[in-house]
């Protein structure tokens, strides 16, 4: 599921619905083929759309396995954006980890499970991961450090992003290394506590 703040239209939902069963096509594929046997045709077929339809959701099969990363970082923007007086960075950036986990199981299902294989085993799919978290982490800490010029300068706002980010990935990397997500929901609040413990020096 993609991550919404405002009204969303049938055309919209529509679409949504189709990018959902390209991704759930992916995974089976992925899990009874492996990865590099897969080809977008292959998916394409499995969620009964065209080729070119398919490169009308993702750009590259990579991408397939990282679909709610702009959903991520809309979400920790739309924290920023509507933070209270009272919160610091830290504890924006953790409320946008909770809204992520209540609206997607992105960080948590079987996807996840398969990202960080692929992540381990797969050269390409390491190379694009280390790109998405790059570039998440760069638009974050750059609207972190206009949102608190009088605590972040863009350096420290790097750090504290990386902290974030380096937490929830070595969090998941553990609880996900058997290949078995379990559940969800336990699952969510073990990598909000491991990110709470991580960014205690930063908290308010």
């Amino acid at each position: 599921m993609r991550l919404s703040f405002g009204t969303v239209t049938l055309r919209e939902r529509k679409r949504e619905r189709t990018r959902q069963a390209v991704v759930d096509a992916a995974v089976e594929l992925f899990e009874r083929d492996g990865y590099e046997r897969t080809t977008v045709a292959d998916i394409a077929a499995a969620a009964e759309i065209g080729t070119r339809t398919f490169f009308s959701y993702f750009p590259t099969k990579e991408d397939v396995l990282f679909p709610e990363g702009d959903a991520r970082i809309a979400a920790a923007v739309h924290a920023i954006a509507t933070r209270a007086p009272h919160e610091g960075p830290a504890e924006v950036l953790l409320r946008a980890l909770r809204i992520v986990g209540a609206d997607s199981d992105d960080l948590t299902s079987r996807l996840a499970a398969l990202r960080l294989r692929f992540i381990m085993e797969v050269p390409s799919v390491r190379g694009h991961a280390l790109q998405v978290q790059a570039d998440a982490q760069l638009q974050i800490a750059t609207h972190l450090a206009a949102a608190f010029p009088d605590r972040l300068d863009p350096v420290t706002a790097a750090a504290l992003t990386g902290a974030f980010v380096g937490a929830v990935t070595a969090a998941l990397q553990m609880l996900l290394k058997d290949g078995h997500p379990g559940d969800p929901a336990e699952l969510q609040r073990t990598v909000e506590r491991a990110t709470e413990v991580a960014l205690a020096p930063w908290r308010s």
